[in-house]
């Protein structure tokens, strides 16, 4: 009885909350371990197919590194990143084509339907979702080559907002193509933050290996306004794979979004006691 007890009390406190997000768009960008960690893969999953039957309207954007990396290794190649995006030539393309749409996105429609949820895999090339051009990129003022590498110029939401409408929740691969054609591989976290400035999301998770942004003394920032982001870039506290991440961020805030939350997709229900709870999880960016 006295656990019975806790659940009405938890459910109670929880209400205001799913009142206040009922037929709000929420973008999770899925990656890192807890995509790659059965036991987490479907407790993410579970959580998220918890938000639809509250009238949530979940939209799933995922990576797929670590299994590009084993494909890529496997195939004789070497992963190589440059402030945390890939350098992707021809071979490494069809990899990340391969694995993004051909496996990973199936795998996660395959789970949510088992765990009672309906989904729809979307490739950002199908119906022109994501039209993108190839990614420029300065370092030290030198202009490196990172091969087909794309950044998003455009998102075209109607099949998005069609499987929202019917019930399902769309899974995104992040890969888009050009008005030749050609297709490019585009940082998840990069389109996530695109692709919810588009739907004019109302949340955006990027759920992380690591507890959310730090600080130079290795605390977590709770609340990462601009100004402090790109001083911290430029400081070098922020760098590597979390540049993309906090850049994503901001664009998002930019389009409309009106919260985003970094934090940690193994830390259990990370991202439902960000939504029904008032504890703070992770860092939350905004703009001042």
């Amino acid at each position: 009885m006295e656990k019975a007890m806790k659940t009405a009390q938890v459910l109670v406190e929880a209400l205001p909350y799913i009142k206040k997000f009922s037929g709000k768009t929420v973008v999770i960008k899925y990656g890192g371990h807890a995509m790659h960690n059965e036991i987490m893969k479907e407790k993410v999953i579970s959580d998220i197919v918890l938000m639809i039957f509250v009238g949530i309207n979940p939209v799933i954007v995922h990576g797929g590194g670590p299994a590009i990396n084993y494909w890529v290794e496997k195939n004789g190649g070497e992963p190589e990143f440059i402030n945390g995006l890939r350098v992707t030539d021809k071979d490494t393309m069809e990899v990340a084509q391969m694995v993004l749409v051909g496996r990973i996105n199936q795998e996660i429609v395959g789970m949510i339907q088992k765990l009672g949820g309906k989904a729809m895999g979307i490739s950002g090339v199908d119906g022109g979702t994501i039209t993108a051009s190839k990614k420029e990129m300065l370092v030290d003022g030198e202009a490196i080559d990172l091969g087909f590498v794309g950044e998003v110029t455009s998102v075209n939401t109607d099949l998005i907002n069609q499987a929202i409408t019917h019930g399902y929740i769309p899974v995104i691969s992040p890969i888009g193509c050009d008005e030749n054609g050609q297709i490019y591989n585009i940082n998840a976290d990069s389109a996530a933050g695109m692709i919810a400035a588009s739907l004019k999301a109302d949340k955006m998770f990027l759920l992380t290996d690591i507890n959310g942004v730090q600080d130079d003394n290795d605390n977590v920032i709770s609340i990462l306004d601009f100004a402090k982001a790109e001083d911290y870039k430029r400081k070098g506290v922020i760098r590597g794979g979390m540049i993309p991440k906090v850049d994503c961020c901001m664009d998002a805030i930019r389009g409309g979004v009106n919260s985003v939350h970094i934090v940690d997709g193994c830390l259990e229900h990370s991202m439902l006691l960000e939504l029904f709870t008032d504890e703070g999880i992770g860092t939350m960016v905004v703009k001042e």
